[in-house]
C-alpha cells in the first residue's frame, strides 16, 4: 500500500510533474499524491512571506494541519539579475493577475527589452518543503540559472519557460521533453533532493 502524500497546489501541471519526479526517485507508486482539488473548500493561504522558504512553509504547514498528510509545497519563481531578483516571490502575479503567465511573460521582456544579451542572466528557483503531522518540517531550494531571450520558443512547461535558457542548453524549457526538463530545472532539483527525505518520513 502506497503512503498518501499532499502537494499543497491546485496546479494540475505541478502534480503531474512532482509525480514523475516522486516517480522516478523512489519507485513507481510508492507514493499516492494528491492535490488541493482532492479537498472541497480547502481556503486560499495567503503567500505572506517574502522569501521561496517562508512561502513553502506556510503552505506546507497549512496543508498538514488540514488534512492531517504529510504535506509538500513548493514556491518558485524567475530571478531576473538586472530586476534585483525580481520578479521573485511575485513571479505568479507580476503582471497584477494571478496566474497569467503570458502576460507576466509579456511584462518581464518589456523590462528587459532594452539590455544586452550578456546582461539578460536569470534563474528559476524553486524551495520545496515538506511538513509532517508531527511538526517536523524539511526545506531544501534548487536553481537553475541560465539567460533570457527576447521572445518565447516552444510550447511545453509553463510559466517562464519559453524565455528561458539554461546554462549549457540551446533551446528553452519549454522545448525540452519532460525528462529533459526535469534532469535540469530547479523544480527537479528542489524536488530529488526532497525526495530522499520523503523516502525516510514516509512509511512506504
Amino acid at each position: 500500500m502506497s503512503a498518501r502524500l499532499l502537494l499543497a497546489t491546485a496546479n494540475k501541471k505541478k502534480l503531474v510533474e512532482l509525480q514523475r519526479i516522486l516517480d522516478a526517485a523512489l519507485g513507481v507508486a510508492q507514493i499516492e499524491l494528491v492535490g488541493l482539488g482532492d479537498f472541497p473548500n480547502y481556503p486560499d493561504v495567503p503567500e505572506t512571506g517574502l522569501t521561496f522558504g517562508e512561502n513553502a512553509l506556510i503552505k506546507a504547514r497549512e496543508g498538514a494541519k488540514r488534512t492531517g498528510l504529510a504535506t509538500v509545497a513548493d514556491d518558485s519563481g524567475l530571478a531576473v539579475n538586472a530586476l534585483n531578483g525580481m520578479p521573485g516571490v511575485f513571479s505568479a502575479r507580476w503582471s497584477g493577475g494571478h496566474g497569467d503567465d503570458q502576460a507576466n511573460l509579456d511584462l518581464v521582456l518589456a523590462q528587459v527589452s532594452d539590455l544586452p544579451d550578456e546582461h539578460r542572466g536569470a534563474a528559476f528557483v524553486c524551495a520545496a518543503a515538506l511538513v509532517l503531522p508531527n511538526g517536523r518540517e524539511h526545506l531544501v531550494e534548487g536553481r537553475q540559472t541560465g539567460r533570457l531571450l527576447r521572445s518565447g520558443r516552444g510550447d511545453g512547461g509553463f510559466g517562464y519557460d519559453p524565455i528561458f535558457v539554461g546554462d549549457g542548453q540551446d533551446r528553452t524549457n519549454a522545448e525540452l521533453s519532460a525528462s529533459e526538463k526535469d534532469a535540469i530545472s530547479h523544480r527537479g532539483k528542489a524536488f530529488r533532493e526532497l525526495s530522499k527525505v520523503i523516502a525516510k518520513e514516509l512509511p512506504r
